[in-house]
């Protein structure tokens, strides 16, 4: 009797257990079609182009792409697809030189000119690698100097030539005590791990990050390299999209050539779970928040999600730009939570809003949805048109029926107006101008 009593109580477990099972599978996928059909949503409205990834308790639900990787051979974006990921790259870089702190080759108080000794001594003794991961060093930014891109951007550069040249200027303030985002930073942190070990800093990204982690479809982006399943980097112009302009990928360096997939960031952020990567030691240096809470190539935010809950969910993330590209990463650590967007159109004004009704998905809140932008049709009428017509059809729109599905927000006609000045078409500007005040 008490076999038969024990055979039927580990039954009702199993079937209890089954049932839960089918019910966590049944709400995945509910979750992942309502993801579906918002990303598929934000597409249509041409507000992302790229790929999107979501993982609830460690566990992909949704990976797919959206547009075109390459729309002048109609090659769509898939997960496998390979991105350029712009400053997500730093988090990387930052890794690389935990490592580095780990097996005592770098002190995260030790100065730049103790790794990097041709350094200027006047500036590079003051700042710490400290301060270089986390923004806080003063050295500027090259990407802020005037007349970088449209002077410099395109042509190749050693390492040390770059730093001569471009990240080497006066400080802009005493080293830790501001916070300023600066890319010269961490290009120097990609020469300090070359210097430290000997090696290219590509390879010393395969042999301890990528090979570990699995990611086999990580890599450097050179130009002249064929990289099977790279996008095309597009931009948005008012006409229409365009290739993106050429940037040569030695200038990004350790602050942002890297090229990846969603599916390979989700291996990433699964390595950040358990030790192999970084120990806990590192990954609490990591994640500590300090200037505009900064960690070392990761901001700790939260993010608050849309009325009427206004759920405010602690996150860790980095978003990316460069030519071509916008990305983001966004962890819910408590979770087990992920959500990785990278677009080759860029439209990176769109990635955060997109993640947001993302997020409400995952946490069962109300979804604010897309709206289609009142900016590209007045834009495109004006084009067509002329003003007149334009601030006509915006006033129709907006007393009209389907006013809810556009977004009448005040930078969307700031937008226009910026655009039409860069197009030469000043009156049109001042127009739109008026009509939003």
């Amino acid at each position: 009797m008490k076999l038969i009593s024990r055979l039927h109580k580990n039954a009702c477990l199993l079937a209890v257990l089954t049932l839960l099972a089918f019910q966590s599978a049944a709400l995945a996928q509910d979750k992942a079609a309502k993801i579906d059909q918002l990303v598929s949503l934000y597409a249509k409205y041409g507000q992302f182009n790229g790929a999107a990834l979501v993982a609830d308790n460690g566990k992909i639900i949704y990976a797919k792409g959206a547009g075109q990787a390459n729309m002048e051979w109609n090659i769509p974006n898939a997960p496998d697809t390979r991105f350029r990921l712009g400053s997500i790259t730093k988090q990387f870089t930052a890794t690389l030189i935990l490592q580095l702190v780990e097996k005592g080759k770098i002190k995260l108080d030790g100065k730049v000119t103790d790794y990097l000794p041709d350094y200027r001594k006047d500036t590079g003794a003051k700042v710490t690698i400290h301060n270089l991961l986390t923004h806080t060093s003063g050295i500027p930014s090259y990407t802020s100097l005037p007349g970088f891109f449209q002077n410099v951007s395109r042509n190749p550069f050693t390492v040390d030539e770059f730093i001569k040249k471009y990240a080497s200027g006066d400080l802009e303030f005493e080293p830790g005590t501001k916070f300023v985002y600066d890319n010269s930073g961490y290009f120097l942190l990609g020469a300090i791990i070359e210097k430290v070990t000997g090696k290219p800093y590509e390879q010393v990204l395969k042999e301890n990050i990528f090979d570990p982690a699995g990611m086999k479809n990580s890599g450097y982006d050179h130009w002249g390299t064929i990289i099977n399943q790279r996008a095309t980097g597009y931009s948005r112009t008012p006409r229409g999209y365009s290739n993106a302009p050429y940037l040569d990928m030695s200038i990004p360096y350790a602050a942002g050539s890297l090229y990846s997939t969603v599916e390979d960031l989700f291996l990433w952020d699964q390595a950040l779970y358990g030790e192999k990567i970084l120990s806990a030691k590192s990954k609490e240096l990591m994640f500590k928040p300090n200037l505009n809470n900064y960690g070392y190539g990761f901001v700790m935010t939260k993010t608050t999600l849309a009325p009427p809950t206004k759920l405010a969910v602690p996150v860790i993330q980095h978003s990316g730009g460069i030519n071509g590209f916008s990305t983001l990463i966004v962890r819910m650590v408590n979770e087990k939570r992920l959500i990785v967007l990278l677009d080759n159109a860029e439209d990176g004004q769109y990635l955060n809003k997109i993640a947001q009704g993302l997020m409400s998905v995952l946490y069962d809140q109300p979804v604010d949805p897309p709206k289609r932008s009142i900016a590209d049709t007045v834009l495109n009428t004006i084009l067509e048109k002329d003003v007149t017509s334009a601030i006509a059809q915006y006033r129709e729109l907006k007393a009209g029926k389907t006013a809810g599905e556009y977004d009448f927000g005040e930078m969307e006609l700031n937008r226009v107006g910026y655009q039409l000045v860069q197009m030469k078409k000043v009156t049109d500007a001042i127009y739109i101008c008026k009509l939003n005040v």
